[in-house]
């Protein structure tokens, strides 16, 4: 286990699922944790209950909330961007308004979000966004705009990566392929379909991922940025 005694992080998008257990694992290696919440809130007070973090409202959609509590939460020395939606389906049939929503979320979001945090952010911080596999691999139909969606977050890491490196901040993105939480359980009715594509032929836990995250934040991985760290069971193989 890491310590992260004296660190501020910040987890946006952090009262359930991957998020949660971000939440849980930085808290419990002694980090000072702060997450936002959008609508789920008796998770979130749930969460803060058990795991000591603060939860703070916050839309992903409204830039000013946004950038608000990213501010107020600072200087941070991790942050990790979780926030996002999946809007899936025929593309000539989809609600373009949807589409927009989840561009919004997914890459608008992302960015000003982390721009924000790095601005305050003491040298040597982290920055850390949670994408998809499906950045890498479109094995299926009617993924085109969500996989656009985490593809940007690609070059998003590239960029800052450049542009914050004399100050030794690493940005990174982690992509996660099928794992197990309430909006993917590991027995739903699209596992098998998901399964059949994958080297390991199982749904993956919202604590590998939020392992990664320690593994990103802390000193070993010093030398990690403008990387794209994929933990998928072999699904974009």
């Amino acid at each position: 286990m890491a310590d992260f005694s004296g660190k501020k992080a910040l987890v946006i998008g952090g009262s359930r699922g991957i998020g949660a257990a971000i939440v849980r694992r930085l808290a419990s290696e002694s980090a000072s944790v702060r997450f936002t919440w959008a609508g789920s809130r008796t998770k979130a007070e749930e969460l803060a209950h058990e795991s000591g973090a603060e939860a703070i409202q916050a839309d992903a959609t409204n830039r000013s909330a946004l950038l608000a509590a990213t501010r107020d939460a600072g200087p941070i020395d991790i942050f990790i961007f979780n926030a996002g939606i999946c809007i899936a389906g025929d593309p000539l049939t989809l609600n373009p308004d949807d589409i927009d929503r989840m561009i919004d979320i997914n890459i608008r979001a992302a960015y000003h979000a982390s721009v924000e945090a790095a601005r305050s952010m003491p040298d040597g911080g982290r920055i850390i966004l949670i994408g998809s596999t499906n950045a890498n691999r479109v094995p299926f139909k009617g993924l085109a705009a969500y996989s656009m969606t985490k593809s940007a977050l690609q070059s998003m890491v590239r960029g800052l990566a450049r542009d914050f490196g004399e100050r030794h901040i690493t940005v990174n993105v982690i992509q996660p392929g099928p794992t197990d939480t309430d909006m993917n359980p590991a027995n739903g009715p699209q596992a098998d379909l998901m399964h059949s594509v994958m080297a390991i032929k199982e749904h993956g836990t919202a604590d590998d991922v939020a392992a990664y995250v320690s593994f990103l934040a802390g000193p070993a991985a010093r030398g990690i940025t403008g990387a794209m760290q994929t933990i998928d069971g072999g699904f974009s193989a």
